[in-house]
C-alpha cells in the first residue's frame, strides 16, 4: 500500500523529513524563497490603493478637461472597485476564521 499524502515515514516523524522542512501535512514541500501570507496581502493592499489614486486621477482629469476618453475613466474605476471588493472579500473571510477560532473549545 502507497501512502498518497506522505504522512507515513522512518524516525518517529511525519512524512519522514524534519520539522524544519516547512513540508505541511499534504506532503508538498514549501518554497522557503516564497513570500508570506503578510506580505502577498501588503502587496495587494498596495496595489488596490494604487488602482483607486489612478481611478481618482482619471475622473479628476475627465472633468477638468484633460483626458476625454470615458471608457479608460471607466475602466479604470472599475479595476478600483474590482480590486476593493477583493480585500474586502479576503477581510470578511480572514474575520470568518479569526471568529471560528474564538469560538473552539480548548
Amino acid at each position: 500500500m502507497t501512502d498518497p499524502l506522505g504522512l507515513i515515514g522512518g524516525g518517529g516523524q511525519i512524512g519522514g523529513a524534519s520539522r524544519l522542512d516547512r513540508t505541511p501535512a499534504g506532503g508538498v514541500p514549501v518554497d522557503p524563497n516564497a513570500p508570506s501570507f503578510k506580505d502577498l496581502l501588503l502587496k495587494n493592499i498596495d496595489e488596490a490603493n494604487k488602482l483607486q489614486k489612478d481611478a481618482a486621477a482619471a475622473i479628476e482629469d475627465l472633468a477638468s478637461g484633460k483626458r476625454s476618453d470615458l471608457e479608460g475613466v471607466m475602466l479604470a474605476q472599475g479595476k478600483a472597485d474590482l480590486a476593493f471588493k477583493m480585500l474586502q472579500g479576503v477581510r470578511n473571510q480572514m474575520l470568518r476564521a479569526y471568529e471560528d477560532i474564538q469560538q473552539m473549545r480548548v
